[in-house]
């Protein structure tokens, strides 16, 4: 236990004003964020509404985004002015917006159809400070349900399962919310999405690939994809100009799972979908498993993979045994390495 000196009191007094005035640009950004989209989406609405032409009605949205993105960046695409306009449909009472709910919430808010389940889970959110992974835990576990099942005498038992969820009360997190980043237009620091584990291996896989000589070209770390508010991020994205396909690379640093081997399918997915050319082959996908002594490799293709294809990315990609072996090694000197610190 920390020494209580006239020095600490001094310094633990200022911490706490910092924190205080941490929390208060955070409120003060998510409120201008909230409110500045529910503005947005009034105007789009009624420019809409207003105008009879169908045309009109539906480049408007396209026209607007391209825009928006161009002098405002990528927090105004297509999708996210429709949210915005879905949010202005849901809440059109500017007055009722609560500047304790971040955009993060709305955005669950609005997957609500039910007015009344809505207007329960806003007003708890509100006044109990729910953090949005709190909400969303209340959602999908069908609090509302249960605690109208439950008697009166009971309910205090279901409402204390919130505690199990901690709110995330690091106000440093501000800078490290995407859909704040975007408001703001700041970049993001991918670096915050890895362990010192992690980002020591994939800065090493990064470069063994680039090194193998083999077609490789660099296109993203923490790549970010966002669906349905939810966002994702790939750890490294390269193009291989000898195959001329995608090859995106998630890194795990426990035992693989179904669950690993389904996300790098839906990763690969996005990309045949959102981010591959006409001329391009199909996307492939590496899931690794860096856990000590039990090293394993994954590919994933798509299953419409013509036979071809799928004999030639072999010739170019490196071999299980290659990654393997590369990841041993690796993970062997970052341990030693942050052991000796």
């Amino acid at each position: 236990m920390e020494k209580e000196t006239p020095e600490n009191i001094v310094y633990h007094s200022i911490r706490t004003t910092l924190v205080n005035a941490k929390q208060k640009v955070h409120t003060v950004i998510n409120f201008a964020m909230v409110d500045a989209y529910w503005e947005i989406g009034r105007q789009i609405m009624e420019a809409q509404n207003n105008n009879t032409r169908a045309e009109y009605g539906a480049g408007l949205i396209k026209y607007l985004a391209e825009r928006l993105t161009a002098e405002f960046g990528k927090g105004f695409t297509e999708t996210n002015l429709k949210y915005m306009r879905q949010f202005y449909a849901v809440f059109p009472n500017r007055h009722a917006l609560r500047d304790q709910l971040s955009w993060t919430h709305y955005r669950l808010l609005m997957k609500i159809d039910e007015p009344s389940r809505r207007e329960f889970y806003l007003d708890e959110c509100a006044e109990c400070n729910w953090s949005s992974r709190q909400l969303e835990r209340q959602i999908t576990t069908f609090y509302y349900e249960r605690l109208l099942a439950t008697k009166k005498e009971n309910r205090e038992s279901v409402k204390n399962e919130i505690q199990k969820t901690e709110p995330k009360t690091d106000p440093d997190y501000i800078l490290k919310d995407p859909y704040i980043l975007e408001f703001l237009d700041l970049k993001e620091n991918n670096n915050y999405h890895e362990s010192e584990l992690e980002q020591a291996i994939i800065d090493n896989l990064q470069e063994f690939l680039l090194e193998l000589g083999k077609g490789f070209s660099f296109v993203a770390r923490q790549k970010r994809i966002t669906i349905d508010g939810d966002h994702y991020y790939i750890d490294l994205v390269f193009y291989n100009y000898i195959l001329k396909c995608f090859v995106v690379i998630d890194l795990k640093t426990g035992k693989l799972n179904y669950q690993d081997i389904g996300q790098i399918d839906f990763y690969v997915r996005y990309f045949e979908e959102n981010i591959k050319q006409v001329d391009d082959n199909p996307t492939i996908g590496i899931v690794l498993c860096s856990e000590k002594n039990d090293t394993m490799v994954k590919y994933s293709v798509l299953s419409d993979n013509n036979r071809l294809f799928a004999s030639k990315y072999m010739l170019y990609l490196p071999t299980e045994e290659e990654l393997k072996k590369e990841l041993e090694r690796e993970r062997k000197l970052i341990e030693m390495r942050l052991g000796d610190h």
